[in-house]
């Protein structure tokens, strides 16, 4: 048998040479989450019901535009894929009914990812449950299974779609979130994960809809493992792990009042049901409820309305024809009535609440429910039914284990699931920047030490000041990875979502070119992942179709880094003329411009020129524009720029000789630095290898201190890509690198397109550089 492409030991992961490798990845990608026939982005209506008949071949590209794609992501410096696709991609036709054309598909794209020496972990990805609950995942089979009525959801709220919503282009910004706690994904949820403790009658095929549900949706998993083991050349090759289930939620578990917003339910966002409330509107009743915004401060109540659904309900009426998709639901399980009304919670009768606590307790043990309770003993059962159905398929996948987000870590340590091929993989977003859609360089919150109650008072959890900021990002992530260890024992962290919203400041930068909000909370955000002792991550995400009109095509979200309306970082600027570094400059640097939002003191530079003439040489590669036309309108962004590029085209530590004791990249000053410890010397066969971007690290123009040894930097196109690397041989023990490039600012808008030289020409200008 073939030595593992990468294993895990301990806290590390090591390859075929015994190296630390550390993960630095990109979700790939947005828009698989809807289906290209039709092609159905989430402002569209038309065809949208059509849930059966469709198909997702073509995501997140096609097979001839894969190597675009793939040869880009490998030369900004990307070894881990987290490939995003759904189940409705593979199960959408009815239970049990495969689509092998999108199977066919996949292991395509899997196999050119392989080309380009990628590591790939398969993300079954879900947001609030579905398209037809207003996010991403699961089929339209299983809403109706679950006795709800998509049709009927506007009408009674019971979650917002963008598809239905009567002017897409004023979908509020991240209202898709507040689905979670909607009647929709509060019923789906509950059923999915705890059906059997709290809807004992949801009976279907003879099962509880719990195990209807879960049993269908790993079958549709194991059956792509299945796929990929009999492609023969993808399992281990490339595909390395599987992920549980991305972002799962408790439902109702654990609510101890629906009457009331549980204390605990941080996001709140338009109208804003209780439980309770939600539950009438699903039954056709009026309900005056609060409304919520977010703004400076946080969420804050922006008055009341009332929601009238006249009569509707979110339930499959009495004479639905349950035999669409060939199931048969228990007699127990009565259509046309809500499903909590049938479980004795409340009397349509006479609207009476009977039972406002039904969810807060266990019916088992009687015990008090919380997050981390539901966490413990239902989110792991179904990750053990997960991982039991992958490993059979495939005994050495590495299982990423992604518990309900910012919650607290399921305690794994010293027991039976203390797998030593076990990854925590949490994720992490600045809500407040996400929220606001806005880089707030003056003040942010510890979230995640409020969520802990590390602070006697929410006002000391306020950072004030960009060093502070960025600071309690990095303090946040390696908290979260310190609680991992503390509770699910000593294995790697990997955080598989974190982005930026590109769209801030009423999409400022599309008007103007000038990024430099986004490049600063671009390099907050791997500051502190690189600060943080983690082992990897990968962005939230690359989507090939994004435009400036409509973002990411899903739910108005914006944060894919790069878009068909922007223009591709060049690979390397020419700079061997030092008077190049030196002349002033013909392009305004946006940080230094008060007019900007992202103006400040602190971090500008005046004496970091950059000029256009310096960016001539760049990476001969098709285009996004020549991919994918744009019709974005004039008025909305007709300034392309870089997408802050530079922040996240950075350098990185692909395989170490030893253990990495830190690692960083200080980009104001275009400095890299590596510390490591290691027994054995790093050899010519077997170096410590780091990749140096071109753009920031061009050839001529590279200072190199090292604590020993020697080290060569050499463009190569090593699998599939011109991937520029620094090769160091080092003793043993304790070793220290540094790495100085070209300053430039942040934020950068050229004023000049750039001839781009052929792939030979780029061969020729790529020599060695060997000290």
């Amino acid at each position: 048998m073939a030595p593992l492409r990468l294993r895990i030991e301990g806290r590390t992961f090591r390859d075929t040479r015994n190296r630390e490798v550390t993960l630095r990845g990109i979700n790939v990608a947005g828009d698989a989450k809807f289906p290209t026939s039709p092609d159905l982005p989430s402002h569209k209506l038309d065809h949208f019901y059509q849930g059966d008949d469709l198909s997702f071949v073509g995501r997140p590209f096609s097979v001839d535009e894969a190597h675009v794609h793939f040869s880009r992501l490998k030369r900004w410096g990307y070894t881990l894929i987290r490939y995003v696709f759904t189940w409705e991609a593979l199960e959408h036709a009815g239970p049990r009914k495969y689509d092998e054309d999108w199977v066919q598909h996949t292991i395509q794209v899997l196999r050119l990812a392989k080309d380009y020496g990628f590591y790939v972990l398969m993300d079954p990805h879900q947001d609030v449950w579905s398209r037809f609950t207003g996010g991403s995942g699961a089929p339209m089979w299983t809403v109706y299974a679950c006795g709800l009525n998509p049709r009927a959801f506007p009408a009674t709220e019971a979650a917002w779609v963008h598809n239905t919503y009567p002017k897409p282009a004023e979908y509020p910004k991240m209202i898709w979130s507040t689905n979670y706690t909607r009647l929709a994904c509060q019923a789906i949820f509950t059923m999915f994960f705890a059906g059997k403790a709290f809807v004992p009658k949801a009976i279907i095929d003879g099962k509880n809809i719990q195990d209807y549900l879960q049993d269908h949706f790993v079958e549709a998993c194991r059956h792509l493992a299945l796929r990929i083991q009999e492609a023969g050349d993808i399992e281990n090759a490339v595909v390395i792990g599987w992920e549980s289930m991305n972002e799962p939620n408790r439902g109702l578990v654990g609510y101890q009042d629906i009457s009331v917003i549980p204390s605990e339910q941080k996001l709140q966002k338009g109208p804003s049901p209780t439980a309770w409330q939600a539950i009438l509107l699903g039954s056709g009743r009026p309900c005056e409820m609060d409304t919520w915004d977010f703004g400076g401060l946080g969420p804050y109540k922006s008055g009341t309305t009332l929601v009238d659904p006249k009569g509707e309900m979110a339930w499959l009426p009495a004479d639905y024809d349950d035999s669409r998709y060939g199931w048969k639901r228990d007699p127990g399980w009565k259509l046309g009535e809500c499903i909590w009304a049938q479980h004795g919670i409340w009397n349509p009768s006479s609207d009476e609440l009977l039972k406002k606590d039904y969810f807060a307790k266990d019916p088992e043990s009687g015990r008090k429910i919380d997050y981390e309770y539901f966490t413990n003993k239902w989110f792991m059962t179904y990750y053990r039914k997960h991982k039991e159905a992958i490993t059979g398929i495939y005994a050495d996948a590495i299982m990423f284990c992604q518990p309900p987000v910012l919650e607290i870590p399921p305690s794994l340590k010293g027991t039976k699931d203390d797998d030593p091929n076990m990854v925590f993989s949490p994720h992490y977003y600045d809500g407040v920047t996400l929220m606001m859609k806005k880089w707030n360089r003056y003040w942010n919150v510890d979230v995640f030490g409020l969520l802990r109650g590390r602070y006697l008072s929410p006002a000391f959890a306020i950072k004030i000041g960009e060093t502070a900021i960025r600071n309690c990002f990095r303090d946040q992530l390696s908290a979260i990875r310190r609680e991992g260890i503390d509770y699910m024992g000593n294995h790697p962290c990997v955080f598989t979502e974190i982005g930026i919203p590109y769209d801030m400041d009423d999409k400022y930068a599309y008007k103007t070119g000038d990024y430099s909000s986004q490049s600063s909370a671009m390099d907050a955000n791997h500051f502190a992942l690189e600060g943080s002792g983690v082992n990897g991550y990968t962005l939230w995400v690359y989507t090939a179709m994004n435009n400036h009109e409509w973002g990411d095509l899903w739910n108005g979200e914006d944060l894919s880094i790069v878009s068909i309306d922007d223009k591709l970082l060049p690979l390397s600027p020419r700079t061997n003329d030092s008077k190049d570094q030196t002349s002033a400059s013909t392009s305004t640097t946006s940080i230094d411009d008060r007019s900007s939002p992202a103006f400040s003191e602190g971090r500008s530079n005046n004496n970091s020129p950059v000029s256009p003439r310096n960016l001539k040489q760049t990476l001969s590669t098709t285009s996004m524009s020549s991919l994918q036309r744009s019709n974005t309108p004039a008025e909305i962004g007709s300034n392309p720029g870089y997408r802050a590029a530079e922040a996240y085209v950075r350098p990185s530590p692909i395989a170490t000789v030893g253990n990495v004791l830190s690692y960083g990249f200080d980009l104001r000053n275009c400095t890299f630095t590596l510390a490591l410890d290691c027994e054995n010397a790093a050899t010519e066969d077997v170096p410590t290898e780091v990749f140096l971007p071109q753009f920031h690290f061009p050839r001529g123009n590279v200072n190199v201190e090292v604590s020993s040894g020697k080290w060569t930097i050499s463009v190569d196109d090593e699998d599939g890509g011109m991937i520029q690397r620094l090769r160091w041989q080092h003793a043993e023990g304790k070793q220290s690198l540094t790495v100085k490039g070209v300053k430039r600012r942040q934020g950068t808008s050229l004023a000049e397109e750039e001839e781009t030289p052929g792939y030979l020409e780029q061969c020729r200008q790529s020599g060695c550089a060997v000290m």
